[in-house]
């Protein structure tokens, strides 16, 4: 029984066919396509308003030469964002479950970030390797563990991302179980029960819309040390 409730987080396969590349390709499929005409309809106009305020809040902070990512940070925010959404639905495969799938989004990014950084900014990006007014005597340490600190960034944004949807997605399964089993013996801890795990299910929406955001904020983060 414990071994199957990790079940949901294998890669689906048909005929031997891995199907991760079309759940990750589902949810742009999803979009309506933007429309030539003058007026466009309440779905299009509420997407492009959502979108539009979701841009301008994430670069406030940022400089016009970071202005340049804002097609790239609001793709990655709707993309994270259906996918988090897609998978509470059943029987449904969450790729962002996948360590894998969330550092080989972490990591080119974050790295574009440093390059750009080192490239344009060099005196100033290696300036955060050591704060001003350092003694002697702890140089060297603070060196190594801001290099880490630096070094563990991508790291933490693929694992914040993946605990946190495995740890929701093991929950609500956790607690349906529990409400399946407790039917027959106690009805009215069933429904209490049932009532947690609607409540639950509200909580993981919200997660996987914080965590979604929270990722790409992180990165704007770091963009913003480097332009």
């Amino acid at each position: 029984m414990a071994l199957s409730f990790f079940d949901q987080f294998m890669s689906p396969n048909f005929l031997g066919i891995p199907l991760i590349a079309m759940a990750i390709a589902l949810p742009w499929t999803l979009y309506p396509t933007p429309s030539t005409r003058w007026l466009s309809n309440r779905l299009l106009t509420l997407q492009n308003w959502s979108i539009n305020r979701f841009t301008q809040q994430l670069l406030l902070p940022l400089n016009q030469e970071g202005h340049k990512w804002a097609a790239l940070l609001a793709s990655l925010m709707i993309f994270l964002l259906s996918l988090n959404m897609l998978g509470l639905l059943p029987y449904t495969f969450t790729p962002t479950t996948q360590l894998s799938l969330n550092l080989g989004l972490a990591v080119p990014l974050w790295l574009a970030t440093v390059i750009i950084g080192m490239r344009n900014r060099p005196t100033h990006a290696l300036g955060h390797l050591l704060p001003e007014g350092t003694p002697s005597l702890l140089i060297p340490i603070l060196i190594i563990i801001e290099t880490i600190s630096l070094l563990i960034r991508p790291i933490a944004l693929g694992v914040r991302l993946t605990a946190n949807l495995t740890a929701g997605h093991l929950l609500i399964q956790l607690i349906a179980t529990a409400s399946f089993v407790l039917l027959p013996l106690m009805p009215t801890v069933a429904v209490l029960t049932t009532a947690l795990l609607f409540l639950l299910t509200l909580l993981e929406v919200a997660v996987a819309m914080i965590q979604a955001y929270v990722f790409v904020l992180l990165l704007s983060l770091y963009l913003q040390e480097n332009v």
